[in-house]
């Protein structure tokens, strides 16, 4: 067996290759969407329960449970970069079916230009996304993807950051139109732009003409059975984040958002009825810096947005229009200074006589600094009175949830370094390395480092304290 010391890189060069998984109907069966959420909230229960009996604060180094179900899912096994395809496991909420490439083989990125979005050459990103079998897609060093067009996926993908300092930026950017089952977990996108009027391929068989892209980060067309995890977005042209045409089945976790004016678009229009059946969770983000609106903006469908930190908005968290349903559970809503953006929610240019009747609530939010959740709709409890934000044990249990949002280890925004300069791709140009006096940050997501963390001697050290925990867990807890 392989040392642990060595490079799990090395290691995962040299991991067998699966079987590619067998097609599965595109068109799967929702579950009911009350069951959904209270899945959810099982599953946060039961990692939070585990931790407080294993008597674990967040100074106590010697373990990494947090309580959030998905990181505690995966991310405390040291040997997780050997079994990556287990985070296809750990999803939680509407897009807990998603498998990405879960049973395909491993592709490694070995190329990060993108040259030719019609002929993409072998070991690029572009070449591993429209292949028709399930792939699990990897990066073996620190890589800036600048991307000419959208980049558009096939079904069954996943997209695995980590252990490297991934980022996508330029032209589309990400596109999953019509497609299922796409994973995209640790990678830093931003600086997205409109791109288009020209050919791009989308599957091996199949190219042609597309028209000009809005410029979001992430493009959700018609698609289902899709997770965003530990993620970080910043500085798109259009959203960082759209779901719209009938797209449902997704979950958006662990992600942190800043510096960015139109956050996230649920639903194509207030008349478009295909996005009535839109399932959407949306968990354990961090909504930060220079953020102003649309947290999400939803239109129709069933929106629960659990447990995630807004520290900053300009207009308004989370607004909606076309009467869709929005299940705010477990929350901190942190309003800005300015008194006239005290409100959390806002109804998008409809008279309250139409939206008093939307099933909105507010279930155990943290109001702070004067925030109000205005919640509607017949029998609904009405819980966002400040008395309500006071309650300690629920601020310290949002930061433990979200302490890890954005992308994790190398990059991770809490190295406390804006950029990376790794000479990315055996030589490459990577973050920093022209002018040291250079203050352009087109390319910088204000989160980008260059640690490298869940090295071999971290791994080790997490193996022991594992172990050290299995062997005093009661038997009524394995």
């Amino acid at each position: 067996m392989l040392s642990r010391t060595r490079n799990y890189i090395v290691i995962f060069f040299l991991l067998s290759s699966f079987s590619p998984l067998a097609t599965a109907t595109f068109n799967l069966t929702f579950p009911n969407p009350d069951e959904v959420v209270q899945g959810v909230q099982r599953r946060v229960n039961a990692s939070i329960s585990r931790r407080q009996a294993l008597q674990i604060t967040q100074k106590d180094e010697s373990t990494c449970l947090t309580g959030n179900p998905i990181d505690d899912c995966w991310k405390c096994d040291p040997d997780w970069p050997d079994n990556r395809q287990r985070l296809a496991d750990c999803a939680i909420g509407f897009g807990q079916y998603a498998l990405g490439g879960k049973g395909g083989e491993y592709y490694i990125v070995t190329d990060s230009s993108d040259d030719d979005a019609v002929t993409p050459k072998p070991g690029t990103l572009r070449y591993a996304v429209i292949q028709e079998e399930p792939l699990w897609i990897v990066f073996p060093s620190n890589m800036l993807i600048r991307l000419k067009q959208e980049l558009i996926f096939n079904s069954y993908k996943t997209l695995d950051g980590r252990g490297a300092n991934v980022h996508i930026v330029g032209g589309g950017c990400i596109t999953l139109q019509y497609i299922s089952n796409v994973i995209i977990h640790n990678i830093h996108i931003h600086h997205c732009v409109q791109s288009g009027e020209a050919n791009v391929r989308s599957s091996p068989t199949h190219y042609g003409w597309r028209t000009e892209s809005d410029g979001d980060g992430i493009s959700i067309f018609g698609s289902k059975e899709i997770w965003i995890d530990h993620c970080s977005l910043s500085h798109c042209k259009d959203g960082l984040i759209d779901a719209v045409m009938g797209s449902t089945g997704i979950t958006i976790s662990n992600n942190f958002f800043s510096h960015h004016n139109e956050v996230m678009l649920l639903g194509h229009s207030d008349d478009y009825e295909p996005d009535s059946g839109m399932q959407v969770t949306i968990a354990f983000n961090h909504f930060g810096e220079k953020l102003v609106q649309r947290m999400p903006r939803c239109r129709r469908g069933y929106i629960h947005v659990v447990n995630n930190d807004f520290t900053q908005w300009e207009m308004y968290a989370i607004g909606g229009s076309g009467n869709p349903t929005i299940n705010s559970q477990g929350n901190r809503y942190i309003a800005p200074s300015n008194p006239n953006a005290k409100e959390v929610t806002k109804r998008v240019e409809t008279a309250e006589g139409h939206w008093q009747n939307w099933n909105w609530r507010s279930e155990g939010d943290i109001m702070v600094n004067g925030a109000f959740f205005v919640a509607s709709g017949e029998g609904v409890e009405v819980k966002y009175e400040k008395a309500y934000s006071v309650e300690p044990k629920s601020a310290v249990l949002i930061e433990q949830l979200t302490l890890h949002s954005g992308v994790l280890g190398v990059g991770g925004r809490d190295n406390n370094l804006g950029k990376w300069s790794s000479g990315a791709n055996g030589g490459g140009t990577g973050y920093g390395s022209g002018d040291e006096n250079d203050d352009d940050d087109d390319y910088s997501d204000e989160m980008s480092g260059s640690n490298m963390a869940l090295s071999p001697t971290f791994s080790l050290f997490i193996a022991m304290a594992s172990f050290l925990l299995l062997y005093l867990m009661p038997p009524s807890m394995l």
